[in-house]
């Protein structure tokens, strides 16, 4: 999620504390149900899919509908809201999150549904960097605002951790669509709250809007994404595919170029020079693949395979969710004090490890390795996500750290996205016969890529935080111009004679 720290108002004009934590609740209240959303879902995939007689891609397309839009238009309302108002968008997604999240629940076919979750997601692009910022112009203290975004930070996290265990007593309890219409009275406060309390905010100097980048990102995930969904269904070989494919690798090719020309681009591939934030990005990708298919398989193993209810199924979920929430604040603590390089390789051992028990799952596997495995994946991912962000600004002008911060929070979308059609195409395209007695020996594969996902972050954070990649950094920040970021790197810096 975008963590851009735009110029704040002036410390005498600040509202009081009480205003100030009161707005920070409303921040936390809204972003607490865009996050719940990226994993709340997925408990339910099996009540929709009978209920709307929806094909295994289907269930894909309910999860990635949302993460696509979202990743491909967070930076867009970053700016947006910085030009036309902060409240004024922030209030905007509120309105449009409540009605998708209204509208999912009444969703009379999988199509509709499918439609209506990208409503929520554009709602939901509208908040997340919004409230971030909105959180920086209203804590102008440097203690306050570390305070602040730290609380933010944990709102998130425990929203996408309890997501499959709330899920499973709203789906047991009251259906499906439960799991849409709670959102409706949360926004809906929060839309009333916001207009009373949150005042109105714009950056003195926004950044200038990028249309034909933010279209070629927009072709580039929705057509690559889609390509890989639908595949199996349509043949890899038919000219809808081929069509999907070529499309994608044309605006992969064309972003580039065209971001290059721009004055102010949507992203400036400059910043990829810089190895610490390229592996920043590569890591989130890898990380947040292999929640996405983690979540999929998992919920699709608990319910279809072993047959358990929802709320059994969510409690399942309990050691993971439990292992994210302990080692969530200390991975933030470790990067404080002696950098990302500690909490990068224990995440990748931790995913790969979870990966490797789940490559021996069968339909009747011992309650004991599924515990373990589930504890593994949530000590590796509750210790991924402050190094990603700490790596991705690392040596970066501070005019520039908010946007290498939005790009490795976009890079989380978009890796949940590929993660889904990914993992779920190459599992579900392998099941013979039931779903019941084929499905955990054809999850061998996914828990497979998840142990390549696991070790390929091992491997970054050794190399992104060694001596040679800050000096990347350095050479960046350099052509960029500006004061660039202090973040602790974990190793000696190398000395400037050797960073030319």
């Amino acid at each position: 999620m975008p963590e851009a720290l735009p110029p704040t108002a002036a410390p005498e004009l600040a509202p009081g504390r009480r205003r100030r934590l009161l707005v920070l609740a409303i921040c936390c209240l809204s972003l607490f149900i865009v996050g719940l959303d990226n994993t709340v879902v997925n408990i339910a995939l099996p009540a929709i899919q009978r209920d709307l007689d929806a094909p295994a891609s289907g269930l894909q397309w309910i999860i990635d509908a949302y993460t696509l839009v979202l990743a491909s238009l967070l930076m867009l309302f970053g700016s947006v809201a910085d030009r036309f108002g902060r409240r004024r968008v922030f209030q905007t997604g509120l309105v449009c999150f409540a009605l998708g999240s209204l509208l999912c629940s009444l969703a009379p076919s999988l199509e509709w549904l499918v439609a209506f979750r990208a409503l929520q997601a554009v709602g939901g692009s509208m908040l997340n960097p919004v409230a971030m910022s909105i959180i920086a112009n209203t804590f102008t203290d440097p203690k306050e605002r570390a305070r602040a975004i730290g609380v933010w930070g944990g709102v998130v996290g425990i929203s996408m951790a309890l997501g499959p265990l709330l899920g499973g007593f709203l789906v047991d309890g009251a259906g499906w669509p439960s799991i849409f219409l709670i959102n409706v009275p949360v926004a809906l406060a929060a839309i009333l709250l916001t207009a009373r309390f949150v005042p109105e905010s714009r950056a003195p100097r926004p950044r200038r809007l990028d249309p034909v980048g933010q279209l070629l990102m927009v072709v580039l995930l929705g057509c690559g994404t889609a390509a890989i969904i639908e595949g199996p269904a349509n043949g890899w070989t038919s000219p809808l595919i081929l069509t999907l494919a070529a499309t994608a690798l044309a605006a992969l090719a064309a972003f580039p170029l065209w971001e290059r020309r721009v004055a102010e681009p949507l992203v400036d591939p400059r910043f990829f020079a810089s190895a610490p934030f390229t592996g920043a990005t590569v890591t989130a990708v890898c990380a947040f693949a292999a929640l996405g298919g983690f979540l999929f398989l998992n919920t699709l193993y608990l319910q279809d395979v072993r047959h358990y209810g929802p709320v059994e199924a969510g409690l399942w979920t309990l050691p993971m969710a439990g292992m994210m929430l302990v080692c969530a604040p200390l991975s933030g603590r470790i990067v404080g004090s002696r950098g990302p390089r500690l909490p990068l390789v224990a995440a990748g051992l931790g995913l790969a490890a979870s990966g490797l028990l789940l490559t021996r799952l069968t339909a009747d596997s011992p309650s004991g390795l599924l515990l373990v495995a589930y504890a593994l994946f949530g000590f590796g991912f509750g210790m991924v996500n402050a190094p990603i962000t700490n790596a991705a600004v690392s040596g970066m002008p501070r005019a520039q750290a908010g946007v290498a911060a939005a790009v490795a929070s976009t890079s989380r979308q978009v890796g949940q996205s590929l993660g889904v059609a990914v993992i779920g195409t190459v599992v579900t395209s392998a099941v013979v016969g039931p779903l019941a007695v084929g499905f955990a020996p054809a999850s061998h594969a996914g828990w497979w890529i998840v142990v390549g996902l696991g070790s390929a972050i091992l491997v970054l954070g050794l190399v992104v935080t060694t001596s040679w990649a800050g000096g990347t950094a350095a050479r960046v920040a350099a052509r960029l111009g500006g004061e660039p970021v202090a973040v602790r790197s974990g190793v000696r810096e190398a000395p400037p004679e050797r960073l030319r």
